[in-house]
């Protein structure tokens, strides 16, 4: 059975299980079963290298609660052992009362933060079996045993399929939005990005840490065979870091990590705006940053403390996070609300002063409307800025697909390739266009395309009231006249 098949199989096992609705559901469920087979495969690697340079590997997990032993045990030929297999209410009532716990309880060693270890207890922290049936269970388990985590070819074929089912999530609306941005667009901002090996790079809310991924395959796919030991584990080890604060939403990412070849990701679960950006040094900053924070959200009084100038909308509480936590010479690209550029409120101000006086904002991309349907349909802007002194002029790129962006067409690739192409060096074209700092009006940074004469004018509510009352009456009139010409036309 191929892959995508397995999980697709997978799937549907679940859905007809009681304890599981919908995407999200199944997802996390498939989740920490394959988390619990690739550390396993994962122990047995390791301790297979120390037996081959004489040294001596520690497995995390005791005998009792390894794969092999609990889930899918093996005879001494290797097949299944059927008789000590656990299924039913047996294999439930183990997996609730004494694997869960005991996972659980690596979130107290706190020996290490960066180990394995404190990672699976941070996992499985907020994490519970939902599988009502163990005969349910036991399906799936049979089938996740078959794949090899020690394959690298099947690893990386799994990391697309885990890929996919993020994105069904997504697909599914509601709140799971929050995992996932599209791959488009996530690729669009690393290749403008560029990171280079020996560079950190963060997301202070990862969801599914596609960003993260992104810039991962992006240096290993254009350092290719160059990159030297040091430089290798310290990709590995000292390059990615995040926070999510959203327990499903953490799970899937560290997952997402491991499957695409990070083996202990430094990701944190923990809400980013409870960190006082007035303690952040440049010793706790980043080269690089991009994130698709969430927005439309309204934070605590205790939480706007943290920040210099306090608001509760959360786009504008990440942004000045970021900013604080560029370093000297760094990159960001952060995706926010269109909101973010035109409202002129003093929060709202006071924020793109400082950004237009301290980074120099030098990129704006103009996403189109539908790019995070089903979930959200506000419109969004990526705001590109560097640590590199103010602002003095704004290259800004309008994406404007042929079709309008649905669930069923979703953005691709090919919508923001021109923007990559012309990003380089400032290109001006018709979605294209240069705007000088001293043009801007009361820090307006609104994307109003000169090519075109679509422009939208951000109106105060009273003069869109009259507008709407002006074009009532029109209406008004129009009905009147249709009504008099049918009128004239049955008494004809």
């Amino acid at each position: 059975m191929e892959l995508q098949q397995k999980i697709d199989r997978i799937t549907d096992i679940l859905r007809r299980d009681d304890g599981i609705s919908g995407a999200m559901h199944y997802t996390e469920q498939i989740s920490w079963i394959l988390f619990l087979k690739f550390l396993n495969d994962f122990e047995e690697e390791k301790e297979g290298e120390a037996l081959l340079n004489n040294t001596r590997y520690d497995r995390i997990i005791t005998d009792e609660f390894r794969w092999n032993q609990w889930a899918c045990p093996k005879t001494e030929d290797g097949k299944t052992d059927v008789k000590n297999s656990k299924t039913g209410s047996d294999l439930t009532q183990f997996v609730n009362t004494k694997l869960f716990p005991y996972l659980k309880g690596f979130k107290f060693d706190l020996a290490d933060l960066k180990s394995v270890k404190y990672k699976i207890g941070n996992i499985f922290e907020f994490m519970d079996n939902r599988i009502a049936s163990g005969h349910t269970l036991r399906e799936v388990l049979d089938i996740i045993d078959s794949l090899n985590f020690q394959s690298k070819d099947e690893l990386f074929e799994l990391s697309h399929v885990y890929e996919n089912l993020l994105q069904g999530m997504g697909s599914d609306g509601g709140n799971s939005g929050e995992f996932y941005t599209p791959r488009a667009v996530i690729r669009a901002i690393v290749e403008v990005l560029q990171p280079k090996p020996g560079q950190t790079m963060y997301d202070g809310a990862t969801g599914s840490c596609g960003f993260l991924i992104e810039g991962f395959d992006y240096i290993k796919n254009n350092h290719r065979n160059k990159l030297s030991t040091g430089q290798w584990k310290f990709l590995h080890e000292e390059t990615f870091f995040g926070n999510e604060k959203t327990p499903l939403a953490y799970i899937m990412g560290v997952m997402n990590m491991i499957l695409h070849g990070i083996e202990s990701p430094n990701i944190y679960k923990q809400n980013t705006l409870t960190a006082n950006i007035r303690d952040i040094q440049e010793k706790d900053r980043y080269d690089l940053i991009a994130a698709n924070p969430p927005f439309g959200g309204k934070e605590k009084p205790q939480i706007q403390q943290n920040f210099p100038i306090q608001s509760n909308a959360t786009e504008l509480l990440f942004l000045q996070h970021f900013m604080k936590s560029l370093k000297k010479s760094g990159k960001a690209a952060i995706v926010v609300p269109e909101g973010v550029l035109f409202q002129t409120g003093s929060a709202f101000k006071n924020v793109k002063e400082e950004l237009l006086s301290n980074f120099n904002v030098h990129t704006i991309l103009s996403l189109p409307a539908g790019v995070f349907l089903p979930y959200s349909g506000v419109k969004t802007n990526v705001l590109f800025f560097d640590r590199t002194g103010a602002t003095t002029e704004i290259w800004y790129y309008e994406c404007n697909p042929e079709q309008k962006l649905t669930k069923n067409k979703p953005i691709q690739y090919d919508h923001l390739q021109q923007f990559v192409e012309l990003s380089a060096n400032r290109g001006l074209s018709s979605n294209s266009w240069i705007v000088k700092i001293a043009d801007i009006v009361d820090t307006d940074l609104s994307a109003k395309n000169p090519n075109t004469n679509n422009d939208i004018d951000h109106l105060p509510p009273l003069e869109i009231m009259a507008h709407i009352k002006k074009n009532d009456v029109v209406i008004a009139q129009l009905m009147e006249e249709v009504e008099q010409i049918l009128e004239e036309g049955y008494n004809g």
